[in-house]
C-alpha cells in the first residue's frame, strides 16, 4: 500500500518538483523560440542543419514549393551509393548547400546537396581499428556565433569525434587527439563501454548527450575541448530525489536507463527534455524492487546546470523493455483557451503523453490503472501503470479472438488456436514461464522515428501493430541443479536476442551463433563481446572468468575444470548473482507466410490534434504487392523511421517494408504521391532548398523486417521548370 500511495503522490507532487528553478510565468507560454509561420515561400536556400529538423525535434519544414497540387511531379534528382549495407538510419543534415550523412558503417560523407557529388569521406577505422557499430541516426553540426568556427560531431565505437566540416578530418584539439571516450566522466569505477546511436542536442557551446550501454546519465560536453560541464545521474545517488525508489545499495551496481532515443531543447528557456530507457535486466526486476526512477521517464533539466526541474515516469518498474523510444516533441497548442507550450512523448505501447513543458503538468488527466502481477519468484511487479485520458491510444491495446488474422483461412485458424493457448493480457502482461502474446509488441507502437508537429498543434506519427511472443525461462535445470558453465550467462546476456537455442532471429537482425566458431576465431568473438557490434551493446563489465565460461558455452567447448569445489559458487553466476529467470528472446509472431499474425492494419500513420486531444485520422502505412494481387486492401507494414510535415500541407514518410516513400495530405491522410526506393527507407527524410529548388532526401538501407540491405541516398525534386518563381 505504501508503494501504491507513493506512486500516486509522486505523479502529483514529486514529479512536478523544483519548479521554483524556472522563473517563467504562464503568460510567457508562446515565447519559446519556436519557428513562426512563414509569410512566403520565396526562400532561395533553406537548410536542415539539425537532427529531426530542429532542436524541438518536431520534424517540421516551412517550405512550400512542393505542395498538394504538384507533388505528383516529384522525380529522382540524384542518388548516391555509400558502399555500405544495412541499418542506414541517418536523418541527414544540410548546411550551406552541403549534405552530411552517417553511413551504415559510421563513415561520414559530405556531398553537394544539389547534385549528390561527393566532397569528402571520413572512415572511423582510420582512427581506431575497433568495430564501428551501425544504426547511427544522425550527426551534430555546431558553428560559433561569429561563424568563424564549425565542427561535426559523430560517434563510432566507444568514441565521440569532432570533424572539420570542410575537410572531414578530426579536429585534434578536441579531447585527446580529436576524440573522447564516451565511457569517461561517468563517475563510476573504470571506463564502461558506451555508444551513441542518436545525436545529442546543442545548447550554446555545450553538446548534451545520452548514450547506449553503461550506467544511466545525461552529460553536457564542451564543444571545444570535450570536457564535461555537468552530469545528471539517471540512477540516483544517495540523497538524490528518487534514491528511495531502489532497494538500498543497489544504485551502485544498477545499469541501464541510458537515454538512447534522443533529447529535445527549449532553447529560449534553456530546458532540455530527456526520454530514458528501462533499468536492466529488462525482463526480471527481482534485484531492483521499486519504481526505479529515473527509468522510463520524461525528465526536464536545466540545460545550463543539469539540475532536474521536473519529471514524469511513464512506466513504473518496467519488466517489458518499454524504453521511451523517441525524442520528446516540442510544440505549441491551444488548451482551455490559452496558448500552451507543450511536450509530447510517444511510447512503445502506442500511448501519447502530453505535458505543459514548463510545469510538467499533464494537459489531460493521467490515470493509474491496475495491471497483471507477476508469479515469478522474487519479483514484485508494480501494481499499476499510468494511462492518459487523452489522446486515445493510437493502436489496439488488447489482442482478442476478434483480432485473429483475416489474410487467409489458414492464418485465421493458426492465430485463433494460438491465442486460445497463449492469451494476451494487454500492454502490461506479467512476464511468466508460460508463453504469452505480447501486444502491443516490443518494437512499438511508436519507435525511434518519432513524430512530427506542425504549427497548428497537430502531431503526426507512424505506429506498428505487430504481435510478439513473451516467455521467460528458468536458469536452473528442472531438478534444481545448475546449468552448464556459461549457459546461465548466455541466457541472461545473449539469449534474448540470439535465442535460447542460439539459432538467432533473421527478422530481428540477430545472427545465429550455431557453429560460430567455424566462422570467427575465439579471440574475435571475445573482442566483439567487449566492444559490441551491430545491434549488440558492449558487455565489457562482465568479469573475464565469466566471459570465458560464456564463450566456452557458445563455442561448445568443454573446459578442463568442469567440477567446482564443494565450497565454490557455480561460475554461471552473473556479475552480482544468478537471476532465477532469463528472457526467452525477441520473437515476432508471424503466420506460415511470414505476415504478422493479427488482423490488419499492421502499420498506420496517425494525425492527432493536440489542441483537443482527438485523433483526426488514421490510415494504413505500406502494403504488400503479393497481398494486393490477391485483392486484399492495404494492410500497412512494420515501419521504422519517422515523418516530416511541411507548411504546404504534406507529410513525407518512407519507413515501410515495401521499399516505398510516400506523400500524404496532412488534412485527410490521402496518399498523393509514392515512389520506389532501392532499399527500405528506414530513416527519417530531410527537406531543404538549394538555389531556389526544394529537395526531399532519404537514407535507404533496408535490412529491417527481413528485407534486402543496401546503403543508398535518394533525393527527389520537382522538374526544374516547375521550380521557377
Amino acid at each position: 500500500m505504501r508503494a501504491f500511495l507513493y506512486s500516486a503522490s509522486a505523479n502529483l507532487t514529486l514529479f512536478f518538483g523544483a519548479l521554483s528553478a524556472i522563473s517563467l510565468a504562464a503568460s510567457d507560454a508562446n515565447t519559446s523560440g519556436a519557428r513562426e509561420r512563414p509569410s512566403s515561400a520565396k526562400e532561395q536556400n533553406l537548410d536542415w542543419p539539425t537532427y529531426l529538423g530542429g532542436k524541438e525535434r518536431n520534424l517540421y519544414s516551412p517550405l512550400q514549393q512542393i505542395n498538394r497540387e504538384n507533388v505528383a511531379k516529384l522525380k529522382v534528382a540524384w542518388t548516391y551509393d555509400t558502399g555500405d549495407k544495412g541499418d542506414y538510419q541517418s536523418n541527414n543534415l544540410i548546411v550551406a548547400g552541403v549534405l552530411y550523412t552517417a553511413t551504415p558503417a559510421r563513415k561520414v560523407v559530405a556531398l553537394d546537396a544539389a547534385t549528390g557529388r561527393e566532397l569528402w569521406k571520413w572512415d572511423p577505422l582510420t582512427e581506431r581499428p575497433e568495430g564501428a557499430k551501425p544504426r547511427q541516426r544522425g550527426l551534430v553540426f555546431w558553428q560559433s556565433e561569429d561563424a568563424t568556427e564549425s565542427r561535426i560531431f559523430t560517434a563510432a565505437g566507444n568514441y565521440l569525434y569532432a570533424l572539420d566540416p570542410k575537410t572531414g578530418q578530426p579536429i585534434r584539439s578536441f579531447g585527446k587527439n580529436g576524440a573522447i571516450h564516451l565511457g569517461s566522466g561517468l563517475e563510476v569505477e573504470g571506463t564502461p563501454g558506451v555508444g551513441l546511436n542518436t545525436p545529442g542536442v546543442l545548447y550554446k557551446n555545450s553538446l548534451i548527450i545520452g548514450g547506449l550501454g553503461g550506467p544511466g546519465a545525461v552529460r553536457a560536453l564542451d564543444v571545444h575541448t570535450g570536457e564535461r560541464r555537468w552530469i545528471f545521474h539517471l540512477i540516483p545517488q544517495p540523497g538524490d530525489v528518487g534514491y528511495d525508489t531502489w532497494p538500498e545499495g543497489t544504485t551502485k551496481t544498477a545499469t541501464g536507463l541510458m537515454p538512447w532515443s534522443g533529447q529535445s531543447l527549449d532553447e529560449k528557456r534553456g530546458i532540455v527534455y530527456v526520454a530514458t530507457k528501462t533499468a536492466e535486466p529488462d525482463f526480471y526486476g527481482g534485484d531492483r524492487h521499486g519504481m526505479n526512477l529515473f527509468a522510463n521517464c520524461l525528465v526536464a533539466l536545466d540545460a545550463t546546470t543539469g539540475k532536474r526541474l521536473w519529471h514524469y515516469q511513464l512506466v513504473h518498474h518496467d519488466l517489458l523493455d518499454k524504453d521511451l523510444p523517441c525524442a520528446p516533441v516540442l510544440l505549441t497548442v491551444n488548451h482551455d483557451g490559452k496558448k500552451v507550450d507543450a511536450v509530447a512523448q510517444g511510447t512503445k505501447h502506442g500511448l501519447l503523453f502530453v505535458f505543459n513543458r514548463v510545469t510538467g503538468e499533464p494537459l489531460w488527466p493521467i490515470e493509474e490503472k491496475p495491471v497483471p502481477q507477476s508469479l515469478l519468484r522474487g519479483e514484485q511487479a508494480w501494481p499499476s501503470q499510468p494511462f492518459p485520458t487523452k489522446p486515445a491510444p493510437l493502436m489496439r491495446q488488447h489482442y482478442g479472438e476478434e483480432d485473429t488474422s483475416t489474410i487467409s483461412p489458414e492464418a485465421n485458424a493458426l492465430t485463433l488456436d494460438r491465442i486460445r493457448s497463449s492469451p494476451n493480457f494487454g500492454p502490461f502482461p506479467a512476464p511468466s514461464i508460460n508463453e504469452t502474446i505480447m501486444f502491443p509488441g516490443f518494437d512499438g507502437g511508436m519507435e525511434w522515428g518519432g513524430g512530427a508537429a506542425d504549427l497548428d498543434g497537430v502531431y503526426y506519427v507512424n505506429v506498428n501493430e505487430i504481435p510478439w511472443i513473451l516467455q521467460m525461462a528458468e536458469t536452473r535445470k528442472a531438478d534444481g541443479s545448475p546449468l552448464a558453465r556459461g549457459e546461465s550467462d548466455y541466457m541472461i546476456h545473449c539469449g534474448g536476442c540470439h535465442g535460447l537455442d542460439r539459432a538467432g532471429n533473421a527478422l530481428g537482425g540477430f545472427p545465429t551463433l550455431i557453429d560460430i566458431g567455424k566462422r570467427r576465431p575465439r579471440e574475435q568473438i571475445a573482442q566483439i563481446t567487449k566492444q559490441g557490434a551491430g545491434r549488440m551493446p558492449a558487455f565489457d563489465r562482465i568479469p573475464d572468468a565469466q566471459r570465458e565460461a560464456l564463450l566456452d558455452y557458445v563455442l561448445g567447448v568443454t573446459p578442463p575444470h568442469t567440477t567446482a569445489r564443494p565450497d565454490e559458487a557455480p561460475s554461471t553466476a552473473p556479475t552480482k548473482k544468478t537471476a532465477p529467470y532469463a528472457f526467452g528472446g525477441f520473437r515476432r509472431w508471424v503466420d506460415l507466410e511470414g505476415y504478422p499474425a493479427i488482423k490488419p492494419p499492421w502499420g498506420t500513420l496517425n494525425a492527432v490534434d493536440l489542441n483537443t486531444g482527438e485523433i483526426k485520422w488514421k490510415v494504413p502505412l505500406g502494403e504488400y504487392q503479393k497481398l494486393k494481387a490477391r485483392g486484399i486492401p492495404p494492410t500497412g507494414t512494420e515501419n521504422y523511421g519517422g515523418p516530416v510535415v511541411t507548411e504546404s500541407g504534406l507529410i513525407f514518410i518512407a519507413a515501410t517494408a515495401d521499399e516505398t516513400i510516400r506523400a500524404f495530405d496532412k488534412k485527410t491522410g490521402t496518399v498523393l504521391w509514392e515512389a520506389p526506393l532501392p532499399f527500405g527507407g528506414n530513416a527519417t527524410p530531410s527537406v531543404y532548398m538549394v538555389n531556389g529548388r526544394q529537395y526531399l532526401v532519404i537514407s535507404a538501407g533496408g535490412g529491417k523486417s527481413g528485407r534486402p540491405s543496401g546503403g543508398s541516398l535518394v533525393a527527389f525534386a520537382l522538374p526544374e521548370e516547375d521550380t521557377k518563381p
